[in-house]
């Protein structure tokens, strides 16, 4: 796949260069509305692409973890979900094992993040660990991780931080020139104000569109992505079932997720806005139509990156969207069966271990009693004291 990473390493570089653009001609009129210099509008966007750039790039990881209330955990907090990272980690060949993040949401999402594989980090909503069994997870788990080898995430950061302060700087311009910044400058003049009022104008059109532009350029560089990783989820579990039924029980889901915003949409394994069956066609889309996802996934005869492809190109009738290096070099890779489990015996199992790890990461408290009962103590408890309900038992905090 390393046509696709050489791709999204030149796409990042485009996506800068792009939103700088848009911030250039958004810093022009800005300036020249509310400075009375185009010079000192273009200056002030430079600084703000530049600042923006710095921060996406080494913090994006941190404020995406940040606004989603992502929880860092160790391998004691949640064992299961450890060593299914670490089995993709070693499947996908990644040099360093990337943090694990549990997000306390009932929605069924999941993201990666990180600006190379050596500064990875996945996210897991409560809710998806608690439905998902182990295949299931395990095809996400992969998903994620081939975000984080094709260096999709850093892409998608580095656009989710632009198009957000574009959005910001759009609506702060907007709400001056409204406040009266722009009549002061035309007052000043008399027969350039035909030709200012003009450019006002022009710099308010702008400032409404530039955010739409860049969403617009955001979602065009989202949805091939989403295949891709599906192929590579299917070929680095060998059992695209895993990957297509956690796709359905999460498009079977219409619980919001409260931390996600348009900006960090992109990110989500699903997303976090879809309703139910909704097809997500349209250009204002940041991923593929579920169910064809999941179709594709299912008409894989084998789990190599050519398999997709075929499946993808019966599915769509047309080219593939799979590097053509990585499916001529693709070897057989038969599919492996399902690991069999008790499913209710798991579910009780998977629900214990998620709120065991969500007790830990809140700081709570754990006190057993003798009588059996387990408490759990809130950090903020107003009191020295807790008493057992059961026995009636009296525990110091």
């Amino acid at each position: 796949m390393w046509e696709q990473i050489r791709s999204n390493q030149i796409r990042s570089w485009v996506l800068v260069i792009g939103m700088a653009l848009v911030l250039l001609v958004l810093g022009y009129f800005l300036g020249v509305a509310l400075i009375g210099s185009f010079i000192a509008g273009l200056v002030i966007a430079l600084v703000i692409w530049a600042i923006l750039a710095l921060v996406a790039y080494y913090q994006g990881d941190s404020i995406m973890l940040g606004v989603s209330g992502a929880k860092k955990i160790t391998e004691e907090d949640h064992p299961t979900l450890y060593n299914v990272v670490e089995e993709k980690k070693i499947a996908t060949g990644l040099p360093k094992m990337p943090d694990i993040y549990i997000i306390d949401d009932s929605a069924l999402n999941a993201f990666a993040t990180g600006r190379d594989p050596n500064h990875a980090a996945v996210a897991i909503t409560s809710g998806l660990l608690q439905k998902l069994n182990r295949d299931e997870l395990q095809g996400v788990i992969a998903h994620e991780m081939s975000h984080v080898k094709n260096r999709d995430v850093l892409l998608m950061i580095m656009a989710g931080v632009m198009l957000g302060a574009i959005v910001m700087i759009a609506w702060f311009a907007s709400r001056m020139l409204f406040f009266g910044g722009g009549n002061r400058r035309s007052s000043k003049g008399g027969g350039g104000g035909g030709g200012q009022i003009i450019i006002l104008a022009i710099g308010l059109v702008f400032m409404i569109l530039a955010p739409i532009f860049a969403q617009l350029l955001y979602f065009a560089i989202s949805r091939k992505r989403e295949y891709l990783a599906d192929a590579s989820g299917a070929l680095y579990t060998r059992y695209p079932e895993g990957l297509a039924s956690a796709l359905e029980k999460i498009a079977n889901s219409t619980t919001p997720l409260k931390s996600a915003n348009q900006a960090t949409a992109p990110m989500y394994i699903i997303n976090p806005f879809r309703k139910q069956g909704q097809s997500l066609n349209d250009l204002t889309s940041t991923h593929p139509p579920i169910q064809d996802r999941i179709r594709i996934l299912r008409a894989m005869g084998g789990a190599s990156y050519a398999d997709y492809e075929r499946a993808y190109e019966q599915a769509h009738g047309g080219k593939g969207v799979i590097p053509s290096s990585a499916v001529t070099s693709a070897g057989v890779v038969p599919l492996a069966a399902a690991s069999g489990s008790n499913e209710p015996v798991e579910q009780v199992n998977r629900a214990r271990e998620t709120s065991n790890a969500l007790w830990k990461v809140n700081d709570y408290k754990t006190i057993d009693c003798p009588c059996g009962t387990r408490l759990r103590v809130p950090p903020n408890f107003g009191s020295s004291t807790v008493q057992c309900p059961h026995c009636g038992r009296i525990h110091q905090v």
